[in-house]
């Protein structure tokens, strides 16, 4: 008889999480999962590098996973650097021609490349995308809504449209895509979208198996900040008529879902990526993290 030890112990503890992994690497194996990265996931150098190891082992479980991605922080900062005044109206960005290239640059070759240089030191090969290329996006411009009214806020938009041509080349070749949400109109101009929404879109045109969205709380409260409101499974009808209650700031995310499972997408999970290995706990636990969304 073999002594139980701290080690085997833990040993043991890690055969059993393998095993329970095993019904999950069935059903998500060569499936398309799309993932909104963001906030302090996105700022934290630590869960930056976790979730990067997450993507990259999803990749080479046979899983394929796409990442689009916003910026608000390194905007804001680029932006105060340069001397541009960030200027916020019903929760977005106020966008102008100044400004666009700033975000455009920060999007892809400061937020992007980082995450693509992460997930390739974790092992995967990863692409920089924006919506610009290859006709990915198409969006239009949009208002924001105020206690007022609509406001105008400049060149932002949503997306309206999606080619998922270079994605779909990409995943062929075994490459990780990495998103940023920029987007041209048909008219050539090119706006900044919300990335919640442009992940919902592509994900619908993928055919992805799953939309997880990053976030920084826990997962959908029914009456905030009532910590014991925590949902951790809510259907589309339930959350269209929760939707009109929430807090501004969770709604783009809790649309984005909403429009994900609208679209075909099988389920929808809002995330807190301030729990390192986040990914790898939603998709393969039975318990999963945060909230989901079905249709």
């Amino acid at each position: 008889m073999i002594e139980a030890t701290p080690d085997n112990t833990i040993a043991r503890v890690k055969a059993e999480t393998l095993i329970e992994s095993l019904d999950w690497l069935r059903q998500f194996h060569d499936k398309v999962i799309v993932v909104k990265f963001g906030g302090n996931a996105m700022v934290d150098q630590e869960l930056t590098k976790a979730f990067a190891q997450d993507v990259a082992y999803l990749r080479y479980v046979g899983i394929k996973p796409v990442v689009v991605h916003g910026g608000g922080p390194q905007i804001t900062a680029r932006l105060a650097e340069l001397g541009i005044q960030s200027e916020f109206r019903g929760g977005m960005r106020v966008t102008d021609e100044q400004s666009i290239p700033v975000i455009r640059d920060v999007l892809r070759n400061q937020i992007g490349k980082e995450l693509a240089e992460l997930i390739e030191q974790a092992g995967a090969s990863a692409q920089v995308l924006s919506g610009e290329d290859a006709n990915l996006f198409k969006a239009i411009r949009v208002q924001a809504e105020t206690e007022k009214g609509p406001v105008d806020i400049g060149l932002v938009g949503e997306v309206r449209s999606v080619n998922p041509r270079a994605v779909l080349g990409a995943l062929e070749k075994s490459v990780v895509p990495v998103i940023s949400s920029i987007a041209p109109t048909v008219d050539g101009d090119v706006l900044n979208v919300n990335a919640d929404l442009a992940a919902a879109a592509l994900a619908v045109a993928l055919g992805a198996e799953k939309l997880m969205v990053l976030t920084d709380v826990q997962g959908l409260y029914s009456d905030w900040p009532n910590k014991k409101s925590l949902i951790s499974s809510i259907t589309a009808d339930e959350l269209r008529e929760l939707l009109p209650k929430l807090e501004s700031g969770m709604i783009p995310k809790m649309q984005a879902c909403l429009q994900a499972v609208e679209g075909g997408v099988p389920k929808a999970h809002i995330i807190d990526g301030r729990t390192p290995h986040s990914i790898l706990l939603e998709v393969f636990t039975k318990s999963g993290v945060g909230t989901q969304v079905t249709g």
